[in-house]
């Protein structure tokens, strides 16, 4: 029954040997211990302030991340079209100069043709004329085998001459 209900020297010598462990921490061991418990409570909430820095700037980052591939997908579209109409505006040149070509092509064969064409129509004439004047001296030369023949040959065409 001694412990639970101490004596006074006792309690004197425990309140004693408190005092001096008191006096003893706070004279050595209470600075460093709240030094370095300030330390720490100090370091924590720059790591907190940092981690929050941290997070803000990740937020900004990660806009501008966004603003970046919206603004890249924006130009990607952008050359897209212009290649697109750059490729349209060459097809259609192409198909000018083609359309172009084959018009030059086809207006010199037509004058190729009209030439070949004026070409055997002079030949033609030729011939039909050498042939007209080989048969008419063919014709004359059977009609005025007769003296006869060619007295009125000549009044007929006398006449047809007075008559004009």
């Amino acid at each position: 029954m001694g412990l639970v209900i101490p004596d006074y020297g006792l309690l004197f010598w425990m309140v004693l040997t408190f005092l001096i462990v008191m006096f003893i921490l706070k004279k050595f061991a209470w600075k460093p211990i709240l030094t370095s418990l300030s330390e720490r409570e100090n370091s924590i909430e720059e790591a907190l302030e940092s981690a929050k820095e941290a997070r803000e700037e990740m937020g900004k980052l990660q806009a501008d991340n966004e603003k970046i591939l919206a603004e890249a997908r924006n130009e990607r579209t952008e050359m897209l079209k212009e290649a697109k109409d750059v490729k349209q505006s060459i097809i259609n040149e192409a198909k000018g100069q083609a359309s172009k070509e084959a018009e030059k092509i086809i207006e010199s064969a037509r004058q190729a043709i009209q030439n070949e064409k004026t070409a055997a129509i002079n030949e033609m004439k030729k011939n039909i004329a050498s042939l007209s004047v080989q048969i008419a001296e063919k014709i004359l030369k059977k009609q005025l085998d007769d003296p006869a023949k060619q007295k009125d040959l000549m009044d007929q065409y006398l006449k047809d001459i007075k008559l004009n």
